[in-house]
């Protein structure tokens, strides 16, 4: 198969993720969406009106945007760093599939744009610093690494927590405004 031979081979192991994902939550998890979740009004409300804490959401967003990152960057270099690689990208589509399904069970439309609008604008960077990280797991030793990868990633994942803190918030409360 010459797709295992080319950069679309992430798709090839992100979009089965992304399906079960969304058969999960249509088939598996369909009494669980009868309850009140984050999509549900009450909680989007409280969104709206809650004044963030910058400093902290900054820590937090060091805990669940930098570990990934440090864990996937430390397999790299080890001999699973492909399985980890397809395994990454498999998780990454089944938690999108999750919370776009989830999102669009409860909200309709109106909750896949409101995840669309909570991924901009730090996904923008996000998403570039894994791609080159996952190809360099998919295609190392072939692949070298070097100092300007380390520097992009590090560059691009600190302006991605920096605007994930600070811009988001106010897009996605412009957007909640809006509903």
């Amino acid at each position: 198969m010459r797709i295992f031979h080319t950069r679309k081979q992430f798709l090839a192991f992100f979009m089965p993720g992304f399906f079960l994902g969304i058969i999960y939550v249509n088939f598996v998890a369909k009494k669980y969406m009868a309850e009140p979740g984050i999509f549900s009004d009450y909680f989007l409300d409280q969104f709206v009106q809650i004044e963030i804490n910058v400093r902290e959401y900054i820590l937090y967003l060091l805990r669940l945007r930098v570990l990934p990152l440090l864990a996937l960057s430390v397999l790299s270099f080890t001999k699973v760093r492909r399985v980890s690689a397809v395994l990454f990208l498999f998780w990454t589509g089944l938690s999108g599939g999750i919370l776009i399904s989830s999102a669009a069970a409860e909200m309709g439309i109106r909750g896949s744009l409101l995840c669309i609008t909570a991924l901009f604008p730090q996904f923008l960077l996000y998403i570039p610093a894994y791609l080159i990280l996952l190809w360099y797991c998919y295609e190392a030793p072939r692949n070298r690494w070097n100092r300007q990868k380390t520097v992009f990633i590090v560059l691009a994942v600190s302006a991605g927590i920096i605007l994930e803190a600070y811009v988001n918030p106010i897009l996605v409360k412009v957007f909640l405004s809006t509903l």
